[in-house]
Parts: structure tokens; sequence; C-alpha cells
């Protein structure tokens, strides 16, 4: 029998980890079996149960991953303050971000079941949307993070639903002027806190 290295069933754990979260926002949670998720981690279904002990668990660890992810490379890169802001809105409602659902949002891919998922999934949910809500505030009002938080949190709310629904049109240019709409939406909201 062969014995793993502590460090190789990690990385095998992250590689479940994130495949997992790739096809989760392609195909959503109910229809991402764990046959499919071990075959697009190149492992099999056997193996699943010496890493996890059921699909919910796996399923609230990947979307943590997502949205952990989310904030490392895309939120936590951006320049400061409001600049940093727009630079993210612009990001988020880009043709490439609407038509890769897989390495896009979390949000926009998965919040209608996320809504029905376990409460584990949920709180994971939950705290990596704290984490986004807290750095938009910051940027939103240095001076007073706290005071700018539900105007961030509904900010992350409209960037996910009309990214949704841009997604969901089959009228591509209606759909590209839906992401237009979007940064200027976002770009006023922004623009008015700035002045209050």
């Amino acid at each position: 029998m062969v014995r793993y290295t502590k460090e190789h069933k990690q990385e095998t754990r992250q590689r479940i980890i994130t495949t997992a979260g790739r096809r989760l926002k392609r195909n959503g949670i109910d229809g991402s079996g764990v046959a499919t998720l071990m075959k697009d981690a190149g492992l099999t279904n056997g193996t699943f149960y010496a890493y996890f002990a059921s699909k919910d668990e796996l399923v609230a660890t990947a979307v943590a991953d997502q949205m952990r992810a989310q904030h490392a490379n895309i939120v936590a890169h951006a320049a400061p303050g409001r600049a940093g802001l727009e630079q993210i809105v612009r990001w988020y409602f880009s043709t490439g971000q609407r038509d890769t659902v897989e390495d896009g949002c979390p949000n926009a891919a998965l919040l209608d079941e996320i809504a029905r998922s376990t409460d584990p999934t949920r709180q994971a949910y939950t705290n990596g949307v704290l984490v986004l809500i807290d750095d938009f505030a910051a940027r939103l009002a240095p001076h007073d993070p706290p005071s700018a938080r539900l105007k961030s949190l509904s900010l992350l709310g409209m960037m996910a639903g009309t990214l949704q629904l841009s997604r969901a049109l089959t009228d591509r240019q209606l759909a590209d002027q839906l992401l237009e709409q979007g940064i200027r939406n976002a770009l006023a909201l922004l623009d008015a806190e700035q002045h209050n």
C-alpha cells in the first residue's frame, strides 16, 4: 500500500476543492454529483471519503475557497479607495467575467442555490461575503468603514443580480448593454456615497 506524504494529501484535497468550485459554478450544486466532482479532480469516487465526510462538506469548503479566491485574486489587488472599487466594478461587469462562469464570481453563479443549502454552506458564503464587503467599505469610507458596510452589501447584491440577468439573456446585444448599465449604476452608487 502506497503511503502519501501530508503535503501530497493536502495538495490532493486542494485540487478536489478547486475543481469542485469550478464545476459547482458551471453546473450548480444540485447538478454536480460526487462522481463528476471526483472525475474532474482526476480521482476515483472511493477516494472522496478519504478527504470529505459528505458532498455537503465539500460544497461548504468549495464555496469558502471560491469566496477567498475571489477576494485574494481580484479585490485585494485593486487600488485603494474609489479607484479600486471602480476597477472591481469594471472587472465584474466585463463580458469575460460573464461568459466564463467557472472562472467567475461565485455570487452570481451560486447565490440562489446557496440560499437553499445547508447551514455550513450558507455560513461559509456569509463569511466570504463579509470579507468582501468589509474591503469594499474600507475603500468607500476609509475613515469610517462600518458606516459603508450596508451600502457595500447592497452594491454586491446589485452586481451579482445584474450579472445573473446578463448571463440569462439570449439577446447578446441586450446582455452587453446590461453590463454597461451595471457599470453606470454601480459607479453612480459609489459617487452618491462619496457625496454623503
